[in-house]
């Protein structure tokens, strides 16, 4: 992680989203696996404000409504 006091890092936050693109695809499963990493860069976003928790929140929610 950075030593940015507020966990902020720009460069995490970029690979994480240059992957999300790159495995993204036209299955639903990679679709969701991409998801959920942008979910996560919001992390390292100094302009997201967001929690492990919300994170684990939302993510969870999507799997259930694609479940049923």
């Amino acid at each position: 992680m950075s030593d940015d006091p507020d966990g902020s890092d720009p460069e995490r936050v970029e690979t994480l989203r240059t992957i999300a693109d790159d495995i993204r695809a036209e299955s639903s499963e990679s679709k969701m696996v991409a998801a959920i990493l942008y979910r996560i860069s919001d992390l390292y976003d100094p302009d997201e404000e967001t929690s492990p928790r919300d994170i684990y929140l939302n993510m969870r929610e999507i799997i259930r409504t694609k479940e049923s």
